[in-house]
C-alpha cells in the first residue's frame, strides 16, 4: 500500500486534483505530516529543535504542526557579515541547519562571488534561490533535484489548468520584464517554453541583464553598508552609476518589447510578466497606435508575482487584456512564493486561488503562534502552509500574508480549499513592521549553530 504522503503527491497529474474537500483530504494530510516529520525531524537541525522545545514528537492534529512550521525569516537568518566578508564556508554551515541532506564543505578560497559559490552547491545538487528581498534582506531557500523535477512538472499543470491553454507547443514565447535567474524561475521559464512555445518560432527575452542572486545579495550589502556608515565614496559613485545604468536599460527595454509584441502581433502569443512591467509596456503599445483589434484573439497570459509594491491605477489588469486581445479565460493567475514548490492557480469563475491536496493551508493568528478554528466556511488571518511535495527543505512556512481560506465548494464547481482574490502583507497593513512570534528565537537558534 503506497503511503499517504504519496497518495497525495501523486495527484499532481489528476485533472480532478482541486476536487478533493476538506474534510476528504483531512485524515490523510495528517498521516501525511507526520510522515514527512517522522522522516526529518533527526535530519534537519533546526526542525528538531523546534520539536525538542514544544515537546512533539508525533503530528496527530494540526495544531501540533504549528510549533512545527517555519517564519520565513528563517531562511534570512544568516548574519550579514557573511556576506559582507565573503565567508562562504560560514554561509554553508548556516545553510545546513535547515538542509534535510548533509552539505559537505567545498573548497571557497578561489570564489569571486556569491554566485560563483552558488554554482559549485548546485554541482552537488543542492540549488538555492533566493527571494526577492523587496523588503529587506533575501531568503535563501535550499532545493533538490527532485524539487526541480517536480517544478516542471506543476507549473505545466496548474498554468493549462488555469488558463485553459494546453500544452499543444503552438504560441510564440514574448516576456515583458527581468526576473531573478534563480534555480526555480529558471526551470520553470524552461518547462513553460518546452510546453507551450512553438519550436519554429523564436522567442522574445527582454535586452536586460539577468537578474542573479549576486545582484541581489549586492544590494543588500551596500544596504547594510550605507546603514553602519561603512560604504565607501567609490562604493556609493559605482552604485549611484550602476542604477543610472540600469534605469536607462530598462527604459529602453519597455520600448523594445512593445516593438516586438508588435511585430509578431498575428502569432498566438503566450505573454508573461508581472503586472508593472505588463502595464508599461502596453502603454507603449497604445501609444504606438495598436489595441485588442491588432492582436491574435487565443493570446493567453502568464502573471507572475503581485505588484511588487507598484502603483498602478485600478483598471491596470482591464487595460493589459484590451491591449492585448486576451480572452478572459486565457489569463493566468498563480498564487505562490519561493518559500512553496507548488503553485495554486487562480479560476475564471470563482476568482480564487485553488489549493492542492500536497498543500496543507493553516491559518494563523498574527503572530502566528495559534491555530484558528476552521472546519468550514470562510476564515481570515495568517497564511501558513505545508507543501508536501518539498524534498530539499522543511516543508512548512508561516507566512507574511494575511489571506482568507474557504473550505467551502467554489463557484467554478471545484470543492477543495480556495483563498480569496485578496491577499495583503502584513509588512504593508502595518507600515512595515511585522512581527511573527516564534521568529525571534528560530533566528537566535539558526544564527548560534552557525
Amino acid at each position: 500500500m503506497s503511503s499517504a504522503l504519496e497518495r497525495l503527491t501523486r495527484l499532481v497529474d489528476a485533472p480532478d486534483r482541486f476536487d478533493h474537500s476538506h474534510a476528504e483530504l483531512r485524515e490523510t494530510q495528517l498521516a501525511a505530516l507526520d510522515e514527512r516529520f517522522q522522516e526529518r525531524r533527526d535530519r534537519i537541525k533546526l526542525l528538531g529543535h523546534r520539536a525538542r522545545e514544544a515537546g512533539i514528537t508525533r503530528i496527530r492534529d494540526r495544531a501540533d504542526a504549528v510549533p512545527l512550521l517555519f517564519p520565513h525569516t528563517a531562511y534570512k537568518s544568516y548574519p550579514e557579515s557573511f556576506l559582507i566578508e565573503e565567508r562562504w564556508d560560514r554561509l554553508g554551515k548556516w545553510l545546513g541547519t535547515v538542509s534535510p541532506y548533509p552539505i559537505s564543505p567545498i573548497e571557497t578560497s578561489d570564489i569571486s562571488d556569491i554566485d560563483e559559490w552558488i554554482d559549485r552547491l548546485q554541482a552537488r545538487g543542492h540549488y538555492v534561490s533566493c527571494s526577492s528581498g523587496t523588503t529587506g534582506k533575501s531568503a535563501m531557500l535550499l532545493a533538490s533535484d527532485r524539487d526541480m523535477d517536480w517544478s516542471r512538472k506543476d507549473t505545466v499543470n496548474v498554468f493549462s489548468w488555469g488558463s485553459g491553454v494546453k500544452p499543444e507547443g503552438d504560441r510564440r514565447i514574448m516576456g515583458t520584464g527581468a526576473t531573478a535567474a534563480v534555480p526555480k524561475n529558471l526551470v520553470i521559464a524552461e518547462a513553460q517554453k518546452n510546453a507551450f512555445g512553438d519550436p519554429a518560432k523564436e522567442g522574445f527575452r527582454p535586452p536586460v541583464p539577468p537578474i542573479t542572486v549576486g545582484s541581489l545579495t549586492k544590494m543588500v550589502v551596500l544596504r547594510k553598508k550605507i546603514a553602519d556608515g561603512t560604504a565607501r565614496p567609490d562604493e556609493l559613485a559605482d552604485f549611484e552609476k550602476t542604477s543610472r545604468e540600469r534605469e536607462a536599460v530598462m527604459k529602453a527595454s519597455v520600448t523594445a518589447t512593445a516593438e516586438a509584441l508588435v511585430r509578431y502581433r498575428a502569432d498566438k502569443l503566450y505573454i508573461a510578466g508581472m503586472w508593472n512591467s505588463l502595464y508599461q509596456v502596453a502603454k507603449i503599445v497604445r501609444e504606438m497606435g495598436y489595441a485588442a483589434e491588432h492582436f491574435h484573439p487565443d493570446n493567453c497570459l502568464y502573471v507572475g508575482g503581485g505588484l511588487k509594491r507598484a502603483k498602478l491605477p485600478p483598471d491596470y489588469q482591464e487595460f493589459v487584456h484590451q491591449t492585448f486581445n486576451i480572452p478572459p479565460d486565457r489569463d493566468f493567475q498563480n498564487y505562490s512564493m519561493q518559500e512553496l514548490n507548488s503553485g495554486m492557480p487562480k479560476c475564471q469563475k470563482g476568482d480564487r486561488y485553488h489549493v492542492p491536496p500536497w498543500i496543507v493551508p493553516f491559518i494563523l493568528d498574527e503572530t502566528g503562534d495559534n491555530l484558528l478554528p476552521h472546519e468550514s466556511g470562510e476564515i481570515e488571518g495568517r497564511a501558513a502552509f505545508f507543501d508536501l511535495s518539498l524534498d530539499g527543505r522543511w516543508g512548512g512556512i508561516i507566512t507574511g500574508d494575511k489571506i482568507s481560506l474557504d473550505l467551502d465548494p467554489c463557484a467554478c464547481g471545484s470543492t477543495g480549499p480556495s483563498v480569496r482574490n485578496d491577499i495583503a502583507r502584513y509588512a504593508d497593513l502595518a507600515a512595515g513592521d511585522d512581527k511573527i512570534g516564534c521568529a525571534g528565537t528560530v533566528d537566535a537558534y539558526v544564527r548560534g549553530l552557525s
